[in-house]
C-alpha cells in the first residue's frame, strides 16, 4: 500500500484571527495545528518526508501541506491514483459532542477540527482523491506510532509528551508485536508542555516555537531560587500522574483561548513578563533554570513509574517535550531505563510520519526497524544547481571539484584556518536538525567562532549553544560516554570531558554540556568523510553543526536558497555538493575541473 501521512490544521490560525481580532502576534501562536508536513510510506516503509514550511517559507505553517505532498509523489515516482490512503495527525471526531457546547466552539469544531474541514481541504488541493480513502489518526496515537514503528525493537514503553493531542497533555503506551495500546494519560489540563510554552512565552519568547530557547537559557540561571514555586505548580502523584491547578485557573471562553488568568497569575507570583525586546535579566536565567529542572522532574516521574509498572526498561519517545535535549539526556543517565529511543521528528511533523506508519500497522505492512538518519526530503539534480549559479552569476564565483574527497580535502583546509562554511548536498533532513546535508559548519576549537555565528551568520540570541557533530569512533574521546555510544539525530545533551572544555569553547555550554550528533559511514558516508578529513586536519573528527538558515527562516531547502542565504549572512564560502561557491571578487569564473561552468 501507498499511503501518505500528513500533520496540521490548516484553519487554526484564521479561526482564531477572525473570532479573537487584536491579540498580539504572539497570541496566536497559542493554538494547535502547526508544522504540517507529509510522509509517504510504500509498503509499510518511510520513502519520503517533508515539512511543508520547506516549500511555503513560512516557519511553522500549519497549512495543508500540498507542496509536500507533491513532492512525496514526485520523488516515489507515483501519481495521486497509486495512493491507497490518506492518514493525518489529528482525528476529533470523538469530541463532537464536547465541542457542541457553546456556539464558538461548536464552529471551531466545524471550521478547524472536523473530518469535514480536512475533507475540504482533501477537495481543494487533491480533487477526485476518494473521501472514503481519508482516515484520522488520534494525535498521541500517531506520535507514538512514529516512535514506536521506527524504534526496530519488539516491545517497549512510549511516553508521548507534548503541549496537547485533542484534549491529552501526556499519554503512556504499552507497544509490543499486537500493536500499540493505551496505560495512561493525563488531560491537556494537566499539561507540563503547555505550562513549559506559557512560561516560554511569559519570558518573552514564542509560545509553540521557542521553548528550545528556554533550554539554552537555563545552564546560565540557579535553579534553587524558583524552585518552591514550580515544586507547589505541578504536583506529583501516585503512579506517574501529575496536576497543574494554575491551568485550570481560565474559567471563560476568552481566557482559556490564551491562557488569561495563568499568565496573570504568573505575573503575580513568578516575576512580570518580559516584552520580546527587553534585556534578560538575572530573574528570567533563574526561572529557565528552574523550568527546565522542573520539565525533567516530570518526565523522570513519568518514566520511572510507568518503568516499574509494566516492567519494560526499553522506552521510546515522541511529542514536543521529547525535543528537549536536556531532558533526554538526564533520563537516559538516570538509569530508569536501560535504552532510550527519541523518534528525530519529535514534534507534530512526525505525526505525518506516525499516521502513515500506523495505518500501514493496521493493513499488516508496517516494517518496524531503527530510524536512520531521517534524509528523508528532497535532494536536487545538477541542472538545479547550475540554474542556482546562472541566476547569481553576478555576485559569485564557482570551482567544482572532481571528487567528494577532493571536495572533503578543501571543506577541511577552510574549516581548519578558522573559516565558517556552508555545506549542502543531498536528501534534506526531516525534523527540526540539520544533520549534515543542510548545515553550517565550522571548527570548535575556535574561542570566538560561537559569537561570530550567533552575530553574523545566524543573527540569534547570544545565549544559545552550538551542536557538535563527531564521528562515531572519536565520540568517547571527547565527551563523556562509552566507545561506540550511537547518538546519531542530535537530540541527546552529553558531557565534555572536563579536560577538553577549553579546548572546544565554540560548542561547550556553560554547564559543561553539548548537544551531541554521533556521525558514522552507515549514518551519512559524504558526512562522515568530511569529518575524518577534518581530524586529518585538525586532530579531531569533529566541527560544529547549525542549521542552514537564520533567524525567522525555515532551513534551506533548494540550491536557490542555499546561495542566497549564503550571499545574505556573514558564512565565508558554501559547498554545493561538490561545488565551492564564494563571493565574487572582479571576476566571475565558474569553472568545472578548471572549465569554466557558466
Amino acid at each position: 500500500m501507498n499511503i501518505i501521512g500528513i500533520s496540521g490544521l490548516g484553519n487554526a490560525v484564521g479561526f482564531k484571527k477572525a473570532h479573537w481580532p487584536g491579540l498580539e502576534d504572539r497570541e496566536y501562536r497559542i493554538s494547535q495545528g502547526f508544522d504540517s508536513a507529509a510522509a509517504l510510506a510504500v509498503d509499510g516503509r518511510v520513502v519520503a518526508a517533508c515539512a511543508e514550511e520547506r516549500f511555503s517559507r513560512k516557519k511553522h505553517t500549519g497549512d495543508f501541506p500540498v507542496c509536500s505532498i507533491s513532492w512525496c509523489l514526485r520523488e516515489a515516482g507515483l501519481t495521486l491514483h497509486d495512493v491507497n490512503e490518506i492518514a493525518h495527525g489529528f482525528d476529533f471526531t470523538p469530541y463532537r459532542e464536547m465541542y457542541s457546547l457553546d456556539p464558538t466552539t461548536a464552529k471551531l469544531y466545524s471550521e478547524v477540527f472536523s473530518r469535514e474541514a480536512l475533507l475540504a481541504h482533501v477537495s481543494r488541493s487533491l480533487p477526485g482523491f476518494p473521501p472514503e480513502h481519508v482516515h484520522g489518526v488520534s494525535h498521541h496515537l500517531a506520535h507514538a506510532a512514529s516512535a514506536f514503528f521506527t524504534s526496530g525493537w519488539d516491545e517497549c514503553l512510549v511516553l508521548v509528551i507534548d503541549a496537547m493531542g485533542e484534549v491529552q497533555g501526556v499519554s503512556a503506551y504499552y507497544a509490543g508485536p499486537n500493536g500499540i495500546s493505551l496505560l495512561h494519560e493525563i488531560p491537556a489540563t494537566d499539561s507540563i508542555g503547555i505550562l513549559y510554552s506559557l512560561v516560554t512565552f511569559h519570558l518573552g519568547f514564542d509560545f509553540n516555537a521557542d521553548e528550545y530557547k528556554i533550554m539554552g537559557l537555563a545552564p546560565y540561571g540557579r535553579p534553587e531560587r524558583y524552585r518552591p514555586f514550580f515544586e507547589q505548580t505541578v504536583q506529583l502523584r501516585k503512579g506517574g500522574d501529575f496536576r497543574i491547578p494554575i491551568l485550570g485557573l481560565n474559567r471563560t471562553r476568552d481566557a482559556r483561548e490564551t491562557y488569561l488568568s495563568t499568565r496573570e497569575y504568573l505575573d503575580e507570583n513568578l516575576v512580570k513578563r518580559r516584552r520580546p525586546e527587553d534585556e534578560i535579566t538575572e530573574d528570567h536565567c533563574d526561572i529557565a533554570a528552574a523550568l527546565q529542572e522542573c520539565l525533567e522532574r516530570v518526565v523522570l516521574h513519568l518514566c520511572s513509574n510507568f518503568s516499574v509498572a509494566t516492567g519494560l526498561k526499553r522506552v521510546a519517545l515522541a511529542g514536543g517535550v521529547a525535543l528537549n535535549c536536556t531532558a533526554n539526556g538526564k533520563l537516559l543517565r538516570s538509569g530508569s531505563a536501560e535504552d532510550i529511543y527519541v523518534q528525530p521528528a519529535a514534534g507534530d511533523d512526525g505525526t505525518a510520519l506516525g499516521a502513515a506508519l500506523y495505518r500501514a500497522a493496521c493493513a499488516g505492512e508496517v516494517r518496524n526497524e531503527r530510524s536512520p538518519v531521517p534524509l528523508f526530503g528532497p535532494s536536487y539534480s545538477a541542472d538545479v544547481i547550475v540554474r542556482a549559479l546562472d541566476e547569481f552569476q553576478d555576485h559569485i564565483e564557482a570551482l567544482e571539484y572532481g571528487s567528494l574527497e577532493e571536495t572533503c580535502s578543501e571543506a577541511a583546509k577552510l574549516i581548519a584556518e578558522g573559516q565558517v562554511i556552508g555545506w549542502y548536498r543531498g536528501r534534506m533532513e526531516f525534523g527540526p536538525r540539520a544533520l549534515g546535508n543542510r548545515s553550517i559548519l565550522a571548527d570548535p576549537g575556535h574561542p570566538e567562532m560561537r559569537d561570530r555565528i550567533n552575530a553574523m551568520v545566524k543573527k540569534r540570541e547570544a545565549f544559545r549553544p552550538f551542536a557538535p557533530a563527531v564521528s562515531l569512533e572519536q565520540v568517547h574521546v571527547w565527551f563523556n560516554v562509552p566507545p561506540g555510544t550511537d547518538l546519531p539525530y542530535m537530540i541527546m545533551t552529553v558531557d565534555v570531558r572536563e579536560e577538553y572544555r577549553s579546548q572546544l569553547p565554540a560548542i561547550t555550554h556553560v554547564n559543561g554540556s553539548a548537544r551531541v550528533q554521533t556521525v558514522s559511514a552507515d549514518d551519512n558516508e559524504p558526512f562522515h568523510v568530511l569529518l575524518q578529513t577534518v581530524g586529518k586536519t585538525t586532530g579531531k573528527e569533529m566541527v560544529l553543526n547549525t542549521s542552514f538558515n537564520v533567524k525567522g527562516q525555515p532551513i534551506v531547502n533548494t540550491p536557490r536558497e542555499a546561495v542566497e542565504t549564503f550571499l545574505n549572512t556573514g558564512i565565508d564560502c558554501l559547498f554545493v555538493e561538490n561545488v565551492l561557491i564564494r563571493r565574487r571578487k572582479a571576476q566571475v569564473h565558474v569553472q568545472r575541473g578548471g572549465n569554466e561552468l557558466a
